[in-house]
């Protein structure tokens, strides 16, 4: 798939920051890197349509973005996993009520370097090789070379969603871990970097981060199954075996800018982008 890579100039971000410290016509958003550009597409746009407002978009993972609207420090929270109960209480407890609107989705792909023969793994294939109990290519056809796993780091949401979907086979508390020689990457965008330069690499990603410079894994439920590619027809249709919704948090149903700007991401524009960026509209 084709990418687009967006970034906010500096100069804008030091511009917003300012609006954001006096509360007047600005919007602080922080949270996943799986859609920070996407966050940066939508600020964009909605900028220009609205030319006097201020839209801050940074990443850090979808943990950052709870913990910033848990302390006030954001007005929308960007995650690819849903909150957890633990998180909810904790808001409460500070009298933040957060509320979640769902504003994609995505499929998790799965990705090798494109000189690698493997094409098709299973789930419980991709189980063994990211709990480390599958070290070697050959134990999945491939060349007798030793796996390299890439992995997000722990604050990132599609590092828990990854674990609990497919190492913990959809069981939120089961004790399965990744390997412990697995390299804790910062962003997806490295995932991709390293994928694309190292032949024994494996890692993963949000569909939205897809380039011909890495070879994408089609993923089976099972043996029995078919392997399905991380398509947007297939993650609509729910076919692709990791796929998950995509989430923007607000403390209490928005209001003001900030039930302007959910109304725009939710609008026919707003999903337009979302196709843009590669991922997958939940409207027309």
């Amino acid at each position: 798939m084709f990418k687009k890579r967006l970034f906010i100039l500096a100069m804008f971000i030091f511009a917003t920051s300012a609006f954001a410290a006096s509360g007047k016509n600005s919007i602080q958003i922080k949270g996943s890197d799986t859609m920070v550009n996407l966050g940066q597409a939508w600020a964009e746009k909605y900028m220009q349509d609205n030319p006097t407002e201020f839209v801050a978009v940074t990443g850090g993972g979808s943990g950052t973005g709870i913990a910033a609207l848990i302390n006030s420090t954001c007005d929308i929270a960007e995650c690819s996993r849903s909150m957890k109960k633990e998180e909810i209480t904790l808001a409460e407890g500070k009298g933040v009520r957060p509320v979640e609107h769902i504003v994609g989705l995505d499929g998790i792909a799965v990705v090798v370097n494109p000189h690698n023969p493997v094409g098709k793994l299973t789930l419980e294939q991709l189980r063994g090789i990211f709990m480390g109990t599958i070290k070697n290519w050959k134990e999945v056809a491939g060349e007798d070379k030793k796996i390299v796993l890439l992995s997000r780091e722990v604050n990132s949401g599609t590092h828990v969603f990854f674990k609990e979907h497919v190492l913990r086979r959809g069981i939120e508390k089961g004790p399965e871990e990744f390997a412990s020689d697995a390299l804790l990457m910062p962003s997806s965008q490295a995932i991709a970097d390293e994928a694309a330069g190292n032949a024994n690499a494996i890692g993963y990603y949000g569909m939205g981060y897809i380039s011909p410079k890495q070879k994408v894994i089609a993923v089976a439920k099972d043996e029995k199954s078919e392997y399905i590619a991380p398509t947007t027809e297939n993650v609509l249709s729910r076919k692709y075996p990791i796929s998950r919704p995509l989430f923007l948090y607000t403390n209490g149903e928005p209001e003001g800018l900030v039930k302007k700007f959910v109304d725009f991401v939710l609008s026919k524009k707003g999903q337009e982008i979302v196709l843009k960026i590669d991922f997958v509209p939940i409207k027309k």
